[in-house]
């Protein structure tokens, strides 16, 4: 299936988003509708064809997390992707746990969203995740006790100075742990870290 066979159901608030990402996803050869809210895409639900929801975490009224639990409840096996503001980790750990296909951290890099919404609906149509958890899985058995204890605390969402705290180790070496567990895991960000956390039930 190619991109412009995939439509984006583009579900935010805030109007100049939904035009930048309208323009961001058509020139990448999607196809693209767009809604000021959960509320308007939940209206259509029923009828929307199969593709992808590309929707805010923070809205008015229902904020992206009811919105995910709606669909989920609706039996409509549609993949979701929720894009979350900086610190809303704990919330997007929430998310993939009610069953989202990814997160995006806002800023985002263009392409980094285009890359997950594609592999957010490669995945919604065959066995691939099995086979990254079961190696995901024998990564984390390579981390030492300490490195368990900060991967734990990152995909918690805690900054490094918490961490810090909690472990009663400098901030320095929390940092030296952090690279660590990111190189031993292969993630090349806490959000990347997060989701696989998540689909191999141990965040």
């Amino acid at each position: 299936m190619t991109d412009n066979n995939i439509l984006i159901h583009v579900v935010d608030d805030d109007e100049a988003m939904r035009e930048s990402l309208a323009f961001l996803l058509g020139s990448s050869g999607f196809a693209v509708r767009l809604y000021d809210g959960a509320t308007a895409f939940l209206d259509e639900l029923e009828g929307a064809p199969s593709g992808c929801i590309l929707s805010d975490i923070r809205m008015p009224e229902i904020d992206g997390i009811e919105l995910l639990r709606r669909v989920k409840a609706s039996g409509r096996t549609l993949p979701v992707v929720l894009m979350t503001g900086h610190g809303d980790v704990p919330l997007a750990v929430e998310a993939m746990k009610l069953g989202a296909s990814d997160f995006i951290e806002k800023p985002f890099d263009d392409e980094v969203l285009i890359s997950a919404l594609r592999v957010a609906i490669a995945r919604s149509g065959n066995g691939v995740l099995d086979e990254e958890l079961k190696v995901f899985v024998e990564r984390l058995a390579t981390l030492s006790q300490r490195e368990r204890q900060v991967f734990e605390r990152l995909v918690a969402g805690d900054a490094n100075k918490v961490i810090a705290r909690h472990l009663d180790i400098s901030p320095r070496t929390v940092e030296v742990y952090r690279a660590n567990v990111m190189s031993k895991l292969q993630a090349h960000s806490i959000s990347e870290l997060v989701r696989s956390a998540v689909r191999a039930g141990v965040a």
